[in-house]
């Protein structure tokens, strides 16, 4: 939910607040990361176009940053093949990485003084509506202004606990 964007869309929620994490493997020095800096000197890239390839990964101290992949499962693969010692992503394609590979481990910072320097555009994720159409803007907002982040954390959850991220 970007203010450029929103010149284009008109949007309604957030439905979801989707963190900024890493993935690494679980046999990786960087597994017991505590924060940003606990991965300093690592190789690591993440998805072209996204605010964690530009914006994310440039926070982490001497990182060594390889070119962003093309997509989710290139940047799944490059962690998975070693080619990178971590990855940067949010919380929901984590949490269906981790079910298709078992062997990554989540690295959430949340919380923590050493953690990723996001704004409120960087992690609200809301749904696109036709410019100038209020009425299916306001009945969107209508169901979801009564849900919490709790509520939004559980159903994105449940939705990837029956629909994992392929591997591939």
């Amino acid at each position: 939910m970007t203010e450029e964007r929103s010149e284009q869309v008109d949007f309604a929620g957030p439905y979801l607040y989707a963190n900024i994490v890493c993935l690494t493997l679980s046999d990786s020095p960087y597994a017991d990361a505590q924060g940003i800096s606990d991965l300093s000197g690592g190789t690591c890239t993440a998805q072209s176009a996204t605010n964690w390839y530009d914006t994310m990964l440039p926070q982490i101290p001497d990182a060594n940053i390889l070119p962003a992949s093309e997509s989710a499962p290139a940047m799944l693969m490059a962690l998975e093949t070693r080619q990178v010692d971590f990855i940067c992503t949010d919380m929901p394609t984590a949490q269906g990485a981790v079910a298709v590979y078992p062997d990554m481990v989540i690295l959430d910072f949340s919380g923590s003084d050493d953690n990723f320097d996001v704004s409120d555009e960087e992690i609200n994720i809301g749904v696109s509506v036709m410019k100038g159409n209020t009425v299916l803007l306001d009945a969107i907002n209508a169901v979801l202004a009564p849900l919490t982040a709790d509520d939004f954390n559980a159903t994105m959850a449940q939705a990837v606990a029956i629909q994992p991220i392929s591997e591939g």
